[in-house]
């Protein structure tokens, strides 16, 4: 896809959208705990959401950089197969008769970028819902992995399964629980993750 023309327009276009996606995604997932994560967030935390949800999984880094891979080439492959039937109804695309090849492409490239947005939607906005309802389910079933001890500063100690973090505070349910605890990061001391050797040789 080319974008040496737009590039300076489309990046920072481009990060506000994921960063709108990274708040949704955010929103979607605490609000089933009946967290308004707003609440608890900085700008910061706000502004680099996409990025620490994008590099939070190996999965999810190769799956979105997949998508972007995929979507660069795909005006190339639909003025290759632009006759394909298939391709024109999935995609909805007009027919490009009487079109040069310059308009074609640019044509292509606006669906590309239409169908990537639409794409990063689906993926942020599923995987927010998704992952509030099956930790919902584990919560019920009391089938949370406790694998962190928190380390707090009055020297307390509780075995958790964390929810999720930002700049400002860990969501946790503690083990023995069912409630989710908030808790400012100035009062934890040190986080222990125990490792998959620790967790499977108990």
């Amino acid at each position: 896809m080319n974008f040496s023309v737009d590039i300076e327009k489309l990046l920072p276009l481009g990060y506000l959208y994921l960063v709108v996606l990274g708040i949704l995604k955010e929103s979607l997932y605490y609000y089933q705990f009946g967290i308004n994560i707003l609440n608890y967030s900085s700008i910061m935390d706000i502004l680099i959401s996409p990025i620490a949800y994008i590099t939070s999984s190996p999965i999810i880094l190769v799956t979105i950089i997949g998508m972007f891979v995929y979507h660069y080439y795909l005006p190339r492959i639909l003025l290759k197969h632009n006759q394909n039937k298939f391709l024109q109804k999935m995609l909805e695309l007009k027919s490009i008769e009487g079109l040069s090849t310059e308009q074609a492409k640019k044509y292509y490239n606006e669906v590309a970028l239409k169908t990537l947005a639409m794409t990063l939607l689906s993926f942020f906005i599923g995987t927010g819902i998704a992952g509030g309802y099956f930790t919902n389910e584990r919560i019920a079933a009391n089938k949370l992995k406790y694998d962190h001890t928190i380390y707090f500063s009055d020297d307390q100690s509780r075995q958790v399964s964390i929810l999720g973090t930002n700049s400002m505070y860990y969501f946790y349910i503690a083990k023995g629980q069912k409630n989710i605890e908030i808790t400012p990061i100035g009062s934890i001391k040190n986080v222990e993750v125990l490792t998959k050797l620790k967790y499977f040789s108990n």
